[in-house]
């Protein structure tokens, strides 16, 4: 089901932002994003090629069962693992590269769940997009009008949707990763709940 959005900012430019995280200025990260960039492709089909390579080529943490953190966008890229927060911070910072402003969303699915909002300047509108990956009952696809992410919220059990597009990571996102100690189940524990 697809909920209003709402924007942290108002200014597409702060959804654009290079910063220790989110690191598209890294030759790593405009290397890769250049090659997913399909030449004469429309803004929807860069979109599309970064969220499918990011969904499908990045190992998410918990299913591949890797002792690994990673953070940064260019970490994440180089390891190809993240849980879902450092696939996102990777997905921006490829959109963020070739001009399209990403940010950032969350859903608490018994701990924080993070994915994109991402703004089709073409469309006038912002989109969020999963890019979790599909294992483990996750089914997430990039779809332009009804949202296909990651998983269907269950009120009943207390899930819900924080609808902003934030223009950063969650500070709770960033701590958390960066205080957390390397090897099998890492993240059991230490995940927040809420942005």
């Amino acid at each position: 089901m697809k909920i209003p959005l709402k924007i942290e900012s108002e200014r597409l430019e702060d959804y654009l932002v290079a910063d220790a995280v989110i690191d598209h200025d890294h030759p790593l990260i405009r290397e890769t994003a250049d090659g997913l960039s399909p030449t004469g492709g429309t803004e929807v089909d860069v979109i599309r090629s970064m969220f499918h390579f990011v969904r499908d080529e990045i190992a998410h943490t918990v299913d591949a069962a890797d002792p690994r953190i990673t953070l940064m966008a260019s970490e994440v890229l180089s390891e190809r693992v993240g849980l879902c927060y450092a696939k996102s911070h990777l997905l921006a910072a490829l959109l963020r590269s070739q001009g399209i402003p990403a940010g950032f969303c969350y859903q608490r699915i018994g701990v924080l769940h993070g994915l994109n909002g991402v703004y089709l300047a073409g469309l006038g509108r912002w989109i969020r997009l999963d890019p979790r990956g599909n294992k483990n009952g996750a089914d997430a696809h990039f779809c332009l009008d009804d949202e296909r992410l990651a998983w269907t919220l269950d009120p009943a059990k207390g899930e819900i949707d924080f609808p902003v597009v934030y223009t950063a990571p969650s500070s709770a996102v960033v701590e958390s990763l960066s205080s957390a100690t390397p090897g099998p189940a890492w993240y059991e524990g230490i995940l927040p709940h809420s942005p």
